[in-house]
């Protein structure tokens, strides 16, 4: 879900604003990642030198970190970190280290609809090698589970670092440990939040106590198909400030994102 500007906006010595609006969104009720999905890193946009708001996103390759397009939006510069655990001492998030890159919106992306193109890329300045990285969807994946009669309860892995629980800021219930989870999440429906219905451009998945979900923080995370490294969709919006009940992906399988990946060099797996 949404806040203030991205996901969560950072404010003071990089305390959590309040919720405001509908986009971005922390895995709720998950577990720890356990190093199961290395290339899952948390990053920190920054304008006029100074952090603003903070993400998930993932690898794709030694220097291609795929994220939201309302992550990137308006960002200067972005720094990157894969680790667990990103916690920093005094202030909750890393303000050191890291990988700095330069951040790209889907070119179609207009931060006023969001949801219609909220793909993001950031160009790492220097390679980070790893064993292996995530892979994009083929074209098209996501249309034959969607049927008449409603779509297939395929399951999905959502991966982030985003809030654990979010609540009014009076109760102090809100946990916000920025650290890796996943959850399992399966789709409801598709375009269903905001009148653009079988659009092709979001999937509402299910967020809830029994299996998990996402939360402010989780902006950019993947979608993996479950049981791959496979991104299906990003983390892109939630429906309220507790990150209850259902929350969206921003599909990358449509042809227009993949055309624009390709520019940065990535392909998606062969279909079929």
């Amino acid at each position: 879900m949404r806040f203030t500007r991205a996901a969560v906006a950072f404010v003071a010595a990089l305390g959590l604003a309040a919720a405001t609006a509908a986009p971005a969104a922390a895995i709720r009720y998950g577990e720890p990642d356990d190093g199961e999905h290395p290339y899952v890193g948390i990053m920190i946009a920054y304008q006029d030198g100074k952090p603003a708001w903070r993400c998930s996103g993932t690898l794709v390759s030694p220097t291609v970190y795929l994220t939201a397009g309302h992550c990137t939006f308006g960002a200067d510069s972005v720094r990157v970190w894969f680790v667990e655990n990103a916690r920093a001492a005094g202030t909750g998030y890393p303000t050191t280290g890291g990988t700095t890159g330069t951040p790209y919106d889907h070119p179609d992306y207009d931060d006023a609809a969001f949801y219609l193109n909220d793909l993001g890329v950031v160009v790492l300045d220097e390679a980070v090698v790893m064993p292996e990285y995530a892979s994009v969807a083929p074209l098209g994946y996501f249309d034959p589970l969607f049927v008449r009669r409603g779509p297939v309860k395929q399951q999905f892995t959502a991966v982030g670092y985003g809030l654990q629980r979010s609540m009014p800021e009076q109760t102090g219930l809100t946990e916000a440990r920025p650290v890796r989870m996943q959850a399992t999440v399966s789709i409801i429906n598709q375009d269903a939040m905001f009148g653009e219905k079988k659009a092709g451009n979001s999937v509402i998945f299910t967020n809830n106590a029994a299996t998990g979900g996402t939360c402010s923080g989780d902006s950019g995370g993947p979608v993996f198909i479950a049981g791959t490294s496979v991104i299906a969709a990003v983390t892109s919006f939630g429906v309220n400030a507790r990150c209850a009940g259902t929350g969206g992906g921003y599909r990358v399988d449509q042809a227009d994102d993949l055309a624009w990946l390709a520019e940065f060099g990535i392909a998606p797996l062969p279909a079929g």
